[in-house]
């Protein structure tokens, strides 16, 4: 065994014993000191009142809850507004600050001359790229779930409600609703996971942030168009975004569940590949 040869046996030996608690909470720490994800967190929690402040001094779309647009279901009904605003921001907003998290993990690090160093440090790199995923997966949780609550207390204070009434015509208690929200909550952040996996994949190849960015929210765009285009009505079940509508089952009585689960399948995948394409493009990485 060359002399070379010998320092890299001895790192990818000791290249799993660094404590992984220490890594993630460190990457956490480094994710939630940024400023732009203090100012993206803060403008998602803006969406749902924004909605709910325009419906009120609108007067709101007509139609109630059985008929009329997704909007005329908030009228009275508080427990829904955080189902609109999830609806509102996963159209483009959470997929948009998603790919932006993912470029800066990668990308971003390899643009300010960091990621060389991580690369050679006595990490592995796979264990490298878990907690760089970790790091974008907790802020998307923490995206949902800010966008739920600050919806739920917007809707009550601003909006009221007696509990959900669902677009079934039924209600639903106070417990019941929490549950159905805390449902949307982590049906949009595996979307969204789906979504920062294939970004991170994507960061992996370049050292421009604004490649990945481009790149992400240029495939959401298309996804969203090919959806729409009946001649390719074959392709449309293994699109991400087609199934995104699905969100708005949680506000059905008994709530629908294929559509649901069909979107997380689909996420899954997309999650599995885009994980995948990234571990191997950073086991061949320079820097």
């Amino acid at each position: 065994m060359t002399a070379v040869s010998l320092p890299t046996v001895r790192q990818e030996l000791h290249a799993d014993k660094a404590p992984i608690g220490r890594l993630l909470r460190s990457e956490l720490s480094w994710v939630f000191r940024r400023p732009r994800t203090w100012i993206s967190l803060v403008l998602l929690a803006l969406v749902p009142v924004v909605i709910a402040i325009g419906i009120q001094v609108g007067g709101g779309p007509r139609g109630g809850p059985r008929g009329g647009s997704l909007y005329s279901s908030v009228i009275g009904n508080g427990f829904v507004l955080p189902v609109v605003a999830l609806t509102a921001s996963l159209a483009l907003l959470l997929p948009l600050v998603a790919a932006m998290w993912s470029a800066d993990a990668i990308a971003g690090e390899s643009a300010n001359g960091t990621l060389r160093g991580l690369l050679i440090a006595p990490l592995s790199r796979i264990r490298l790229l878990t907690v760089k995923a970790f790091g974008v997966a907790v802020a998307v949780l923490a995206a949902c779930v800010l966008i739920v609550v600050v919806g739920t207390i917007t809707g009550l204070i601003v909006v009221g409600s007696q509990g959900m009434i669902t677009l079934s015509g039924t209600t639903l208690s106070g417990g019941a609703a929490l549950a159905r929200l805390a449902i949307a909550a982590g049906w949009v952040a595996v979307q969204v996971w789906a979504v920062g996996a294939i970004a991170l994949a994507i960061s992996t190849f370049t050292e421009h942030p604004l490649v990945v960015l481009a790149s992400t929210i240029a495939g959401a765009i298309v996804f969203g168009v090919l959806s729409t285009i009946p001649a390719l009505s074959f392709m449309q079940p293994y699109l991400l975004t087609n199934s995104w509508g699905a969100l708005t089952d949680v506000l059905r009585d008994p709530m629908p569940t294929a559509g649901l689960v069909h979107g997380l399948a689909e996420a899954g995948c997309y999650l599995v590949i885009g994980l995948s394409v990234a571990a191997a493009r950073m086991m061949t990485r320079d820097g």
